[in-house]
């Protein structure tokens, strides 16, 4: 295909670095041989979508904490603010950071509340206003933190808030003083409101903006550097590219049939990004309302730091001899809720019992496997591909699916992927 650009490959080494292609072979017996053509498929899957379905695209694989396989493919930017090809396509390196999206909301909030209900700091069964005392009205009463964590709490699945708040503080007063969508525990209606009221809870509760507080409590001391809000205001340059501004949240404020309706003026705002998105976070409540940072968007990372929260998660709250968080508060939190999803998570279907996942919009996806200690972070900027002739931006849910049933199979479960799993 013309124009592509070839990554580097590890595996069953430490740190990461580049190696030929052919390293995705390996004859180690201590992995076994379905595995390696498990994760060689998904290899070979990746690679095929490359330039169809996304730029680049960079795949990192563990087991029980150790890299089996981390490979970084294509470009980590394709087109520029006209959405012409660009001469020389930086890149994609295993060291490039992603605007993780909806990813924020379970590799930094739902993290950072299940730190605070280790500690008794927060009851997830408790009232909202707990913690957020003028979080108070007829309905607002009886939402708690476990209806904010399941999106169970009523709220509104999405609206433009920066066209009301330019602050994180009026921010939350928009969505306090907001009319319910649905009755508190109804129903799941997938909310980014419930999880930005979620970071006002972890900054109320620890004195510390969610940022801050996950990056003390958790990413430093597991030696992460490169998990971060707000990357380019701390030095970081190496992006896989986005969106052109917020074309696509645009086309939803103006387009009533598009995504979420928008009931207000669409011309009383007009701070619409016009530039490629590179290293500023995409969506637009996350940047032009909350700064940068939020609870439902706003973290970036790379692919090999995602494992590391994920092989965490796998070995209930343990990582390298160290322990992050009880057993029990992993168990509180991956356990199936009555909408068959977890607290923060997403229960993956037709994969072994007890894995979680979750995806972001910019082209996310994270899947634990505690069955088999497996950890898969597939990371892709398919926004810089840009939109089809509806508006949208491509379906990577059938390959990240894919992607997962090679691998699961190959660990152990040839019947990943069907039904009764």
């Amino acid at each position: 295909m013309r124009g592509r650009v070839v990554g580097c490959a590890l595996l069953l080494l430490p740190a990461v670095g580049c190696a030929p292609s052919a390293a995705i072979a390996t004859s180690r017996e201590d992995v076994s041989v379905e595995l390696r053509r498990g994760i060689a498929r998904a290899d070979s899957l990746v690679e095929a979508a490359v330039g169809r379905q996304f730029p680049g695209a960079v795949l990192v694989v563990s087991q029980r904490g150790r890299v089996l396989h981390e490979r970084a493919f294509g470009a980590a930017q394709l087109h520029d603010s006209l959405l012409r090809p660009l001469a020389s396509p930086p890149r994609m390196r295993t060291s490039t950071l992603f605007d993780l999206a909806s990813v924020t909301k379970v590799m930094a909030t739902t993290l950072a509340v299940m730190r605070l209900v280790d500690r008794g700091q927060i009851d997830v069964d408790a009232p909202v206003w707990r913690y957020l005392p003028d979080f108070r009205g007829p309905h607002l009463d009886s939402i708690t933190v476990r209806h904010l964590l399941t999106h169970s709490a009523g709220l509104v699945q999405w609206q433009p808030l920066y066209y009301h708040a330019a602050t994180r503080a009026q921010t939350y007063e928009v969505i306090r003083d907001m009319p319910l969508a649905w009755g508190v525990g109804d129903g799941r209606h997938y909310s980014d409101l419930g999880f930005m009221l979620l970071g006002d809870v972890v900054e109320r509760v620890s004195g510390e903006r969610l940022d801050a507080f996950v990056e003390r409590e958790l990413y430093r001391p597991l030696g992460l550097r490169s998990t971060v809000f707000t990357p380019k205001a701390k030095g970081f340059t190496e992006f896989a590219a986005t969106e052109v501004g917020n074309g696509y949240e645009r086309h939803m404020v103006y387009d009533s049939t598009f995504g979420y309706r928008y009931r207000g003026d669409p011309t009383a705002w007009n701070g619409w990004r016009q530039h490629v998105l590179n290293g500023e976070v995409d969506d637009g409540n996350a940047y032009y309302a909350n700064g940068g940072v939020a609870g439902h968007a706003g973290l970036f990372s790379t692919g090999a730091e995602l494992r590391v929260l994920l092989d965490l998660l796998n070995a209930g709250g343990s990582f390298a001899g160290r322990r992050y968080l009880r057993p029990e508060t992993v168990a509180l939190f991956l356990t199936r809720d009555r909408f068959d999803n977890y607290l923060g998570w997403m229960r993956p279907r037709d994969m072994p019992e007890g894995s979680f996942m979750h995806t972001g919009f910019t082209g996310t996806y994270v899947l634990g496997v505690p069955k088999y200690g497996l950890s898969i972070a597939l990371l892709t900027n398919r926004q810089n591909m840009g939109t089809d002739a509806r508006g949208h931006f491509p379906n990577l849910v059938p390959l990240q699916e894919a992607v997962a049933r090679a691998i699961v199979a190959g660990a152990g479960d040839p019947n990943a992927g069907r039904k009764g799993n």
